[in-house]
């Protein structure tokens, strides 16, 4: 124990579409973290909320005929009901929305005006003719200034992830009505974020948490830091201080909602919210998804830096999730939805919550398979968990009527010490796969501890020696009960219960482990855990291959736009072969390569960083269109186009050897 207040949060969810598997692999790491700590004995509080403002919201709402708080409350009941049924408790789950963070995100803003860190700007701004308004971020599409791809207005999501100011998208179009959008001028704020960047190198190198927010967030400070608009033209949101006709970018007051909720709580509880705030001793710790590091790890530090107050001890970021082998992807059917797929269908959370836990190290990519799901299921919580507490307490309850009378010997003592020193390791490093691990290892000792010395043929000979061999069982027992209750709080709760206890496990500390269970009746137990069989697998397996197929069909019944085969003929498309290839500084998709046209070599930027080594594209022939004009792509020219197809970048290749410069036909 640090003796130091623990606060955790979560990135909110965004109230503009239902609860899936992705959202989950921020929020059950996190809850399963906070149960743990408070059984550890920390003070700890859990905080999160709905994310309520932004573009898409008022989109979504148009088109639905509603107002944005409406549909923003309906996806707040959602998430809430949602994590609740997934065993996930916060303390407090506000709206950003609600009139504590409209206030406190005037305050911490009019805060850094008045230190003389948010200033005033005329900008060029997109603006729809048609629709006679201005185009916030999420309004526009068009082309990225910096590699060319196809971005929205905020972000280049398609190609090197920049993010975007108002204002710099080239060939901007209006995603409402489809029109060019003209460029305005309009006053907007800015935050001086590029005064921050000695400080950010300062700091992020002493944050706690996971080793990819420190990294990614280094990398972008290492670059380049430029001020940053912190205005929208928008009429829903949190206005800005002094201005009827701006509103706090969403980026802005959605991680204000943090001290909000805190706020909320604390008023609620009676205590102090500047206790997790203010001072030297807070230990705020966000868990987010890889996607939002930018925001929480240079953004959010640098507007607390310059409103004077505390700053983040950690961040934990999570991994991406695909769905059997596939990107994760709502508009092509590559989803499992929490509620539809998964709790409505019968399944159990704690099932959930252990694979998404088991699976992976929780900074790498976790793969959602049905299959895989019920192999973990059955062979670890069916096979290994379960079985080992099942004979365990059916032999004691059959054999002796309950726990014998007799302590646990000093060996299995030694042994739940080991493990729990272990499992705490790894959770304060926040290795939750490791965990887990070190968790089902005790289990594993268990089954062959009880196997090894076979209480049920020893009985036979000596009854003390088999009663001492159950003894230690269920020491072992209530050990992994009170360890797994963290991640598995439903399933150990009735373990608990089948071990003679009448209150709830959660309110026993780990140190408890060790303590004598004492002499009790034990009832006859029942499996905890029920095997998946290969016939429900295939009826989940059929509902994902539905929704992506309909989704297939969807796209295919899209128009497609036809061209003259004179402009095809324009293009000159050519074999090219790799020569060398080298990531570009600064961004993850991005490699510079040196192809030979046969006659002459280019230099070609490329966003198949993801997907390829260096060493895999050397030596590859590929298809490059080789007469488009040269663009800079992050800084780096490029003369020419590699061609690749799908989601994963698949190379267009020739399958017979062509010599480098022979015409695609």
């Amino acid at each position: 124990m640090s003796g130091k207040p623990l606060l955790v949060t979560c990135g909110l969810p965004y109230t503009n579409g239902p609860c899936h598997i992705g959202h989950l692999r921020t929020y059950v790491p996190a809850d399963f973290y906070v149960r743990y700590m408070r059984r550890a004995g920390e003070d700890v509080v859990f905080i999160c909320g709905s994310d309520n403002h932004g573009t898409p919201i008022v989109i979504s709402a148009e088109q639905e005929g509603s107002t944005p708080r409406e549909l923003s409350e309906r996806y707040h009941d959602h998430f809430d009901s949602t994590f609740k049924r997934m065993l996930v408790e916060f303390d407090r789950f506000g709206m950003t929305d609600d009139p504590v963070n409209h206030e406190t995100t005037k305050d911490l803003v009019q805060r850094l005006i008045d230190r003389g860190y948010v200033y005033p700007k005329t900008i060029s701004q997109s603006y729809c003719p048609d629709c006679s308004r201005f185009l916030p971020d999420r309004y526009v599409e068009g082309i990225c200034p910096h590699c060319g791809a196809i971005a929205r207005g905020d972000e280049c999501d398609q190609g090197c992830g920049q993010h975007l100011e108002p204002g710099e998208i080239r060939d901007a179009l209006c995603k409402v009505c489809g029109a060019k959008a003209e460029f305005r001028d309009q006053e907007h704020y800015f935050f001086k974020l590029s005064e921050f960047k000695d400080f950010l190198l300062e700091y992020l190198p002493d944050l706690r948490g996971s080793s990819n927010a420190r990294n990614y967030a280094l990398g972008w400070v290492k670059e380049a830091l430029h001020d940053w608009c912190i205005t929208r033209t928008l009429e829903w949101g949190v206005k800005f201080p002094g201005r009827d006709d701006l509103v706090v970018y969403v980026w802005v007051d959605a991680p204000i909602g943090y001290i909000s909720f805190t706020k909320e709580w604390a008023d609620r509880v009676g205590a102090d919210w500047k206790d997790y705030w203010c001072g030297d001793d807070t230990r705020v710790t966000h868990f987010i998804g890889g996607d939002i590091i930018y925001h929480h790890c240079v953004f959010w530090p640098a507007l607390l830096e310059g409103a004077g107050m505390d700053l983040p001890h950690a961040v934990v970021a999570s991994g991406m999730v695909t769905i059997e082998g596939k990107k994760f992807s709502k508009s092509r059917g590559y989803v499992v939805w929490t509620n539809d797929d998964y709790l409505e269908q019968g399944l159990p959370a704690d099932y959930l919550r252990y694979y998404l836990l088991a699976y992976t190290n929780h900074t790498k990519e976790l793969d959602f398979s049905w299959k895989v799901y019920q192999q973990r299921v059955n062979s670890e919580l069916v096979g290994t968990l379960g079985n080992f507490i099942y004979r365990t307490m059916h032999f004691a309850a059959k054999e002796f009527g309950g726990v014998p009378a007799v302590p646990a010997e000093p060996a299995i003592l030694e042994e739940i010490d080991r493990s729990f020193a272990a499992v705490d390791r790894a959770m304060r490093e926040y290795e939750f796969k490791n965990v887990v691990d070190a968790m089902m290892t005790l289990a594993s000792f268990g089954n062959g501890y009880i196997q090894n010395n076979a209480p049920w043929k020893l009985i036979k000979e000596d009854r003390a020696a088999a009663e001492q061999v159950i003894a230690n069982c269920l020491q072992l027992v209530k050990a992994l009960i009170l360890v797994f209750e963290p991640l598995l709080p439903e399933t150990a709760q009735r373990a608990w219960e089948m071990l003679g206890y009448g209150d709830a496990a959660q309110v026993h500390t780990f140190a408890e482990a060790t303590e004598p269970i004492g002499a009790r009746t034990l009832e006859k137990p029942a499996p905890l855990f029920v095997k998946i069989e290969d016939d429900r697998i295939s009826d989940l397996e059929t509902l994902l291959g539905q929704r992506v197929d309909a989704a297939k069909k969807a796209a295919e019944k899209k128009q497609v736009k036809t061209v003259p085969i004179e402009l095809f003929g324009e293009l000159e498309i050519r074999v090219a072969r790799v020569i060398t290839a080298e990531p570009i500084k600064g961004s993850k998709k991005l490699y510079k390569l040196t192809v030979d046209l046969g006659d002459e070599r280019r230099q070609v930027v490329s966003g198949i960083a993801q997907f390829y080594s260096p060493e895999e594209l050397i030596g590859q022939d590929v298809a490059m269109i080789a007469n488009l004009a040269p663009a800079k792509i992050f800084g780096v020219e490029s003369q020419g186009m590699i061609l690749a197809a799908g989601d994963a970048a698949s190379l267009l290749v020739p399958l017979r050897p062509v010599s480098p410069g022979t015409p695609v036909r």
